[in-house]
């Protein structure tokens, strides 16, 4: 026996192993989780076709890419904004914390109007440039207006024109402030009072940074995902994942023996990289995901399947175990290639194409086909060779292999 070579076996087996048992749910935890998972708001939204304003592909378009960036701008765990047929928009708020709020401000039109004492619109939206939330006299919540270069000409003209004089600034028609002009105000910025708490100037400054929406917008649906939902989904995907694992593994085991022991280690292996990359890649996970990820493992064990059937093919036609090995790897890998491929164009199809959930189940998948790629052909063979090197045992039902019956075992 090379104890050499089985020192490194040894080592490295219980590297893989022990980092899965230390890291394998801080790691999980740590990845970021969809709307069926942590609960959350699931929102239809219905483009309105006013005298003012068409419904048509353009002005969905422009609707949905504003809506994304308010919604972005809540600091949300990777929301779905997304198109349904010609004047529905669908908007999925995992983990909100103020559902209502943030919907009101989904479906607001966000007009902003600066109107002299005769009721002329001077200055819109359009002149802002940025609205950012601010606290002054340490207790008065507004927001802080700057203008683009002609907004501020517009602006100190109409301050200049009013001087003594109330200016309403408003939104969506509703007035929010009438200030008194007190002497024209050239720097190009201004102030909106009125906002009872930081977090709804925050909410108003969001808005105007956003821009007004093009169309009419109204509330079809709003159902709320609880957490108890989402924790009751997560339970039962963790307990679909680990039936999974167990299965795989007392199969392995019970066909393969050594083998399957080495392939086994390889999956813990594999399940740590799969959750670390996307934790790297700031992924979000769903069920769907967690199917995906499901898939994969499956797919991760057919390879070793497919490369331990040709090494039991190997040993009953006469050759040794190294050379067996070798020649199972180097028959099984067209095979392997060839499937993973083919899984991993679906899996770029349905993201390209896919939206939400779908995009998530492609994300998992094609990562896990090619990790799982990774693992079988070079963790599992670089295993498998520290061990065969090492003269451990060269009992074939060890192998889950029968030598020729005019052969001893070599």
């Amino acid at each position: 026996m090379r104890w050499n070579e089985l020192g490194k076996f040894l080592i490295i087996s219980l590297a893989i192993i022990g980092g899965f048992i230390m890291y394998i749910s801080p790691l999980a935890n740590s990845i970021k989780q969809g709307l069926d998972l942590q609960g959350g708001t699931h929102v239809v939204l219905q483009a309105v076709e006013t005298p003012d304003a068409k419904v048509d592909d353009d002005a969905l378009n422009r609707t949905v890419k504003i809506i994304e960036r308010r919604v972005n701008e809540l600091g949300l765990t990777e929301p779905v904004i997304q198109r349904q047929g010609k004047d529905r928009i669908i908007v999925e708020l995992p983990g909100i914390k103020d559902p209502d709020q943030a919907i009101k401000m989904l479906g607001r039109t966000a007009m902003l109007e600066f109107k002299d004492i005769n009721g002329t619109t001077v200055l819109t939206g359009k002149d802002l440039r940025d609205a950012r939330a601010q606290m002054i006299g340490g207790n008065q919540s507004v927001v802080g207006l700057e203008f683009t270069d002609e907004g501020g000409a517009k602006f100190a003209d109409l301050t200049a024109r009013n001087i003594g004089r109330p200016i309403s600034i408003l939104l969506d028609g509703e007035v929010l402030t009438s200030p008194v002009v007190q002497e024209a105000i050239t720097g190009g910025k201004a102030q909106i009072s009125g906002s009872r708490t930081m977090e709804e100037a925050e909410h108003l400054a969001i808005l105007l940074r956003s821009g007004s929406l093009p169309v009419k917008i109204e509330i079809m649906e709003n159902r709320t995902v609880g957490p108890t939902l989402g924790q009751d989904s997560k339970e039962k995907s963790v307990v679909a994942f680990s039936i999974a694992i167990a299965g795989i593994f007392i199969f392995m085991l019970l066909f393969y023996r050594i083998p399957g022991i080495v392939a086994d280690i390889a999956l813990l292996l594999y399940v740590m990289l799969l959750l670390l990359i996307m934790r790297y890649l700031d992924a979000t996970l769903t069920l769907p995901g967690i199917a995906g990820i499901i898939l994969s493992i499956a797919m991760a064990i057919d390879a070793n399947v497919l490369i331990f059937e040709h090494f039991k093919e190997e040993v009953a036609g006469g050759k040794t175990l190294r050379s067996a090995m070798d020649k199972g790897f180097s028959r099984a890998f067209v095979t392997i290639f060839d499937s993973n491929i083919t899984t991993l164009i679906a899996a770029v199809i349905l993201f390209y194409l896919g939206t939400g959930p779908i995009r998530g189940f492609a994300v998992t998948l094609g990562l896990g086909v090619i990790l799982s790629m990774f693992t079988a052909i070079t963790v599992t063979k670089f295993l498998m060779n520290f061990l065969l090197a090492s003269n451990l045992t060269k009992n074939g039902f060890l192998y889950g292999v029968k030598y020729p019956k005019k052969e001893a075992a070599k």
